[in-house]
């Protein structure tokens, strides 16, 4: 016969009742699947627009990270959150997302490992030369931080590593974790996207064309489908979804300017790459050559539109350096390279997803930009100059010959001066209460524009890239043959189209903020033995107490008996 008032069974009930409770949470549980962030900056969370794309695919996406094998702190670091972010994706893609690591350097010879790394080099991720300490021995290694995403039969290579060289190696690779989300999710949803969108490339006013353009024709051509507009001929703009203006140099007509006006009332969005002044290093090489500003009949509009490029050049203590000759040797003219100010290099950014954690940008022969009085509108200053920076109003003296001369520190007393603005609101029509282009009806124009955004740069050649003079072939955007180094222009403006075409929001992925938390190497030396003391001798003191403290209980409790 069953006793129901068993302590016994009481105990054996209580015990399958957890086990039914814990079986039922469970089920429950498969039903909703949830994830919980506890860090401070939620650093395991991924956006709600990657979870979207995620859900959203349909083929399976193969990603081939090459970051494995004998790798330092830093870059350990930086592989565990790879692959956090991809566990993170195959959960939320319902395992559509597959991964692995792999090491270059295993591959069966050195005729082989050769072979494969020129591979990686040409599909855009580049070797980086990490030096590190072993045993005390200095130890170089070659590693590829990247990866190669494949998704329906097409793929392409993805650098990881980014960020400002400027910073330290932990802070750069900090500054490439944050960027991880982004980087995966944007080449994805770049390979698995079938709706494109467009761009147009505005010509007619001698703008940029042909191979000053190629570098960037060829990367957005990745992206998007681009095509070119010409004003005067085109009757219906509203069919691209954002049109660039890259380095007119004749005036705009007002027919030309209605038009892109009423674009731009029509929620249409733009990036404006202008030059102010007529300057150039064929110009340069003539003394005594003074700069003036072209007239491209885009003032008004500009400054209806909340901004104003001045009539004006920048000169940098922060600048690239350009070679000149310095004197002659035996009859051979002898080369210097010396800072060239017309040629500031930008590394200060407003905190904006377009400019997040970006390398240095090169801008060359640019004017500084105010802001002017436009209700609705939001200015970000994206691009400014150093803090040791001037302004030379027109005409300008634009001479290699004043590099020989000294430049006094003292004459760059002004500072982060911007050049490039992002424009944001709902914009008033230049076209509004006043004369219209011969054949406009009034009845037509739109005097208020619907939410839209605008970028505007006072430089025309931020877009341009260099041409190898042997070959005539195009170099990367931003490539600075004068010191073989690649600057972030391409990144800069292929974040900024994103952001002027993204409805989506994607690009809000880079805003993502991981603060590194590095322990003060002085105060550990100091406090050493007293945080050993105390993560060695509390523990076990604690144990003492509370064995002592139980005793004591135990002894008085059986005591009564």
């Amino acid at each position: 016969m069953v006793n129901w008032k068993s302590k016994e069974l009481g105990d054996y009930l209580w015990f399958a009742n957890g086990i039914v409770l814990v079986v039922l949470l469970n089920l429950v549980a498969s039903y909703y699947f949830f994830r919980v962030d506890l860090t401070e900056e939620q650093r395991y969370s991924i956006k709600p627009q990657t979870r979207e794309i995620l859900n959203s695919l349909e083929d399976e996406v193969y990603i081939e990270v090459f970051l494995e094998g004998e790798l330092n702190a830093g870059f350990r670091r930086f592989q565990k959150s790879i692959k956090e972010t991809l566990e993170e994706f195959r959960i939320y893609s319902g395992n559509k997302v597959n991964y692995i690591f792999t090491n270059p350097a295993t591959a069966n010879g050195q005729k082989a490992q050769a072979e494969y790394m020129n591979d990686l080099a040409s599909r855009g991720i580049q070797p980086t030369n990490v030096i590190d300490t072993k045993d005390g021995q200095r130890v170089e290694k070659i590693i590829f931080p990247g990866a190669i995403v494949s998704v329906g039969g097409m793929e392409s290579g993805l650098m990881l590593l980014k960020g400002s060289t400027a910073k330290t190696s932990d802070e750069r690779i900090n500054q490439s974790i944050e960027n991880i989300e982004f980087e995966l999710i944007n080449t994805i949803y770049t390979l698995a996207n079938t709706n494109r969108k467009r761009i147009g490339l505005v010509t007619g006013h001698g703008e940029l064309e042909g191979a000053a353009i190629a570098s960037f024709n060829k990367d957005i051509r990745e992206v998007y489908d681009v095509y070119k507009v010409d004003l005067a001929s085109s009757t219906d703009l509203k069919k691209n979804d954002a049109l660039i203006i890259a380095k007119p140099r004749m005036a705009f007509s007002p027919t030309d300017k209605f038009k892109l006006d009423q674009y731009i009332m029509q929620g249409g969005r733009v990036m404006f790459l202008l030059d102010r002044m007529d300057a150039s290093m064929d110009s340069a090489a003539v003394d005594n050559y003074f700069a003036v500003p072209y007239d491209l009949n885009l003032d008004d509009q500009l400054f209806k539109y909340g901004v104003r490029i001045n009539p004006d050049l920048i000169q940098d203590q922060s600048a690239a350096p350009y070679p000149i000759v310095t004197g002659e040797t035996g009859g051979k003219p002898q080369m210097q390279l010396i800072d060239w100010p017309f040629f500031p290099l930008i590394n200060h950014y407003a905190e904006h997803p377009i400019t997040r954690n970006l390398d240095a940008v090169i801008v060359k022969f640019a004017s500084s930009i105010d802001t002017v009085k436009a209700p609705g509108i939001k200015k970000i200053p994206l691009l400014l100059t150093s803090n040791y920076t001037r302004t030379i109003t027109a005409p300008v003296n634009v001479s290699v010959n004043e590099l020989r001369k000294n430049v006094k520190a003292e004459d760059f007393s002004k500072s982060a001066i911007p050049v490039g603005y992002l424009l944001e609101g709902s914009f008033s029509s230049l076209f509004k209460n006043r004369f219209l282009p011969e054949g406009v009806d009034q009845a037509t124009v739109i005097g208020e524009s619907k939410h839209t955004k605008l970028i505007v740069v006072a430089d025309g050649d931020i877009i341009r890239n260099e041409v190898n003079p042997r070959s005539r072939l195009p170099q990367p955007l931003g490539f600075y043959p004068f010191t073989n180094y690649t600057f972030a222009n391409r990144e800069l403006l292929m974040n900024a189209l994103a952001y002027l075409t993204e409805d989506n929001g994607l690009i809000q992925a880079r805003s993502k903020q991981i603060k590194i938390r590095p322990l003060d190497r002085e105060k550990v030396k100091e406090e050493r033995l007293k945080w050993q003391v105390i993560n060695l001798g509390v523990p076990i003191l604690l144990l003492i107490v509370f064995g002592v403290i139980r005793a004591y209980w135990r002894k008085n409790k059986f005591a009564r008996f």
